[in-house]
């Protein structure tokens, strides 16, 4: 099943990067599509006017381009330069692939079958209060509740959530820009790539199709890999270059962008691509004979609550760092405390 999954992804991909066959046939959808996203906008933002202001800044990092941009690294980032800024901040996240119509807070060992794989890796790694819910206006103002000490709240994902009201829309996008600019399901944006925001992420850098050239960058950089079983045992990513038999795996949204950052550091090895938020409840590994697997921080989460993943000393996770321009953070500090940030 995961191997169909990964397939029609790698199809739909393929299909959206470009205004071929495949595309013409989608637009009267798309068409369809576009109507009832405008019409469900105006319907939520009316709301939101009503019930859905909190009583401190909302920051909303999000894309339009289906699937992963790198947004988890960049919601961790931003919780860091925020804190660093003198804010106490808090996050809010849909909860993938959990049951997400209960408020739940998500503590650093939580499951992620509860909470979702991203919001876990999230409290891990930012060590700041994460609420999970579909609702999240109403996670909102749970995390407020329970930590009245938060100022600012960063909402993971959750653009097109308009009952949300927002003082920064934050959109990312990676090297596959645009796409082909077009609508689902002819092209892969959820909305117009016109569409207003504060500010423009690019992670990878330019160009990227349809992404304005004053776009700010973003690099994910991975320095290092710890051992699932036993995180205390670090190694450099160079020091893998020497293995013969390297197999790397990734559910992610773009498992490619993964790929290619060991790639740049050095490595070759085999590739296996998972569909985004892999759950792991079957093993991908148990028939490999390869001597080293590396995997991701979002996968690492899920193969923790495995025995016999855990477990396995072949594999080792690679955590990644965001890293971007300095001025970013001060900009967005800028207009948090209602300046200008022209």
């Amino acid at each position: 099943m995961a191997h169909i999954h990964s397939r029609l992804e790698a199809f739909l991909t393929r299909n959206w990067m470009r205004r071929g066959v495949f595309a013409h046939a989608m637009l009267p959808l798309a068409c369809l599509f576009g109507r009832i996203a405008a019409s469900r906008r105006q319907r939520d933002l009316a709301e939101s006017a009503e019930s859905g202001k909190l009583p401190v800044p909302v920051v909303v990092v999000g894309n339009i381009f289906v699937g992963g941009t790198g947004k988890t690294p960049l919601t961790i980032w931003l919780v860091q330069a925020l804190r660093d800024a003198g804010f106490h901040p808090g996050v809010i996240s849909r909860g993938y692939g959990a049951d997400n119509t209960v408020i739940k807070t998500v503590a650093p060992d939580a499951l992620p079958s509860k909470v979702g794989d991203e919001p876990l890796l999230i409290a891990q790694r930012a060590a700041c209060p994460v609420v999970v819910g579909r609702d999240r206006v109403a996670a909102a103002r749970a995390l407020l509740a329970a930590h009245p000490f938060v100022d600012v709240i960063i909402s993971d994902d959750g653009l097109q959530h308009y009952r949300l009201a927002r003082d920064i829309e934050i959109i990312l996008f990676d090297r596959r820009g645009v796409g082909n600019g077009w609508l689902l399901p002819a092209g892969p944006l959820r909305e117009p790539a016109s569409r207003p925001r504060d500010f423009t992420v690019i992670n990878g850098g330019l160009p990227a199709p349809g992404v304005p050239d004053h776009a700010i960058t973003m690099q994910l950089h991975g320095a290092f890999a710890e051992r699932l079983s036993d995180s205390q045992q670090r190694q450099p990513l160079a020091a893998f270059a020497a293995i013969p038999s390297l197999l790397a795996a990734a559910g992610i949204g773009n498992p490619a962008r993964f790929f290619d950052m060991l790639q740049a550091s050095g490595l070759q090895f085999e590739r296996l691509p998972l569909p985004d938020h892999h759950d792991f409840a079957t093993n991908p590994f148990a028939d490999s004979q390869t001597e080293v697997i590396l995997i991701t921080e979002k996968d690492a989460v899920k193969c923790r609550q495995h025995e016999t993943l855990k477990n396995d000393p072949r594999i080792w996770v690679v955590p990644v760092t965001a890293q971007i321009e300095g001025a970013f953070a001060e900009r967005i500090v800028e207009k948090l405390r209602g300046h200008s940030i022209a």
